[in-house]
């Protein structure tokens, strides 16, 4: 790994999810990160995917920080066993914290908050706000749909091919890793066609 890759953002489900793919991706995600010494950063909770990933990689003797909202803590959802955990008072705050301490983001099956995360940061790139490596893992198949409306975007003049290309997509953890070391900041402006000079 890269050494200019210490810690991965985590986005992913508060819930489990139907399948038992997605826990086991989580866990060997978890376990994944802690083999190369990289610490996980995540939305700090004790539930869903995003808590056996945390779980995984501290069982393995990875470092792990949270990042979690007051409303949420006091839900009872924080994990107390994590080297670190951020109370922060908004998720907006939540959201930048987790990107100002993280190196790279890689999201796995999820709802709304793992949409809406994965999301943020692909604009994030695509402006120049951060340039960080994004990797989505399309665990059977979760994501079709999503990446079809980005196909969709490119094709309707929304979305520059360049643009659809800076979100890496794999199908395995191992992959994950290599995704993130070839991952490129986009080369072109995010803007399609200029303003009309007056």
């Amino acid at each position: 790994m890269s050494t200019d890759i210490a810690s991965v953002c985590l986005f992913c489900g508060s819930n489990v999810g139907t399948r038992p793919a997605y826990a086991e991706a989580a866990t060997q995600f978890g376990r994944a990160l802690a083999a190369r010494g990289l610490t996980l950063i995540y939305g700090g909770g004790s539930v869903g995917l995003m808590d056996i990933a945390a779980q995984a990689a501290l069982d393995a003797g990875g470092r792990v920080v949270g990042v979690i909202t007051e409303q949420l803590m006091v839900r009872e959802v924080g994990h107390s066993g994590l080297d670190e955990l951020h109370v922060v008072a908004t998720m907006h705050e939540r959201k930048a914290l987790m990107a100002k301490l993280s190196d790279a983001f890689v999201a796995l099956p999820g709802g709304y908050g793992t949409f809406d995360e994965l999301c943020e940061m692909a604009t994030w790139d695509q402006l120049g706000i951060h340039s960080k490596p994004l990797v989505m893992m399309n665990v059977e198949g979760y994501f079709d749909g999503f990446l079809a409306q980005i196909d969709r975007g490119v094709a309707d003049g929304f979305l520059k091919p360049a643009h659809r290309t800076m979100v890496e997509v794999v199908s395995s953890v191992e992959e994950i890793f290599d995704a993130i070391e070839r991952w490129q900041a986009p080369p072109v402006s995010k803007w399609l066609t200029p303003r009309p000079t007056p």
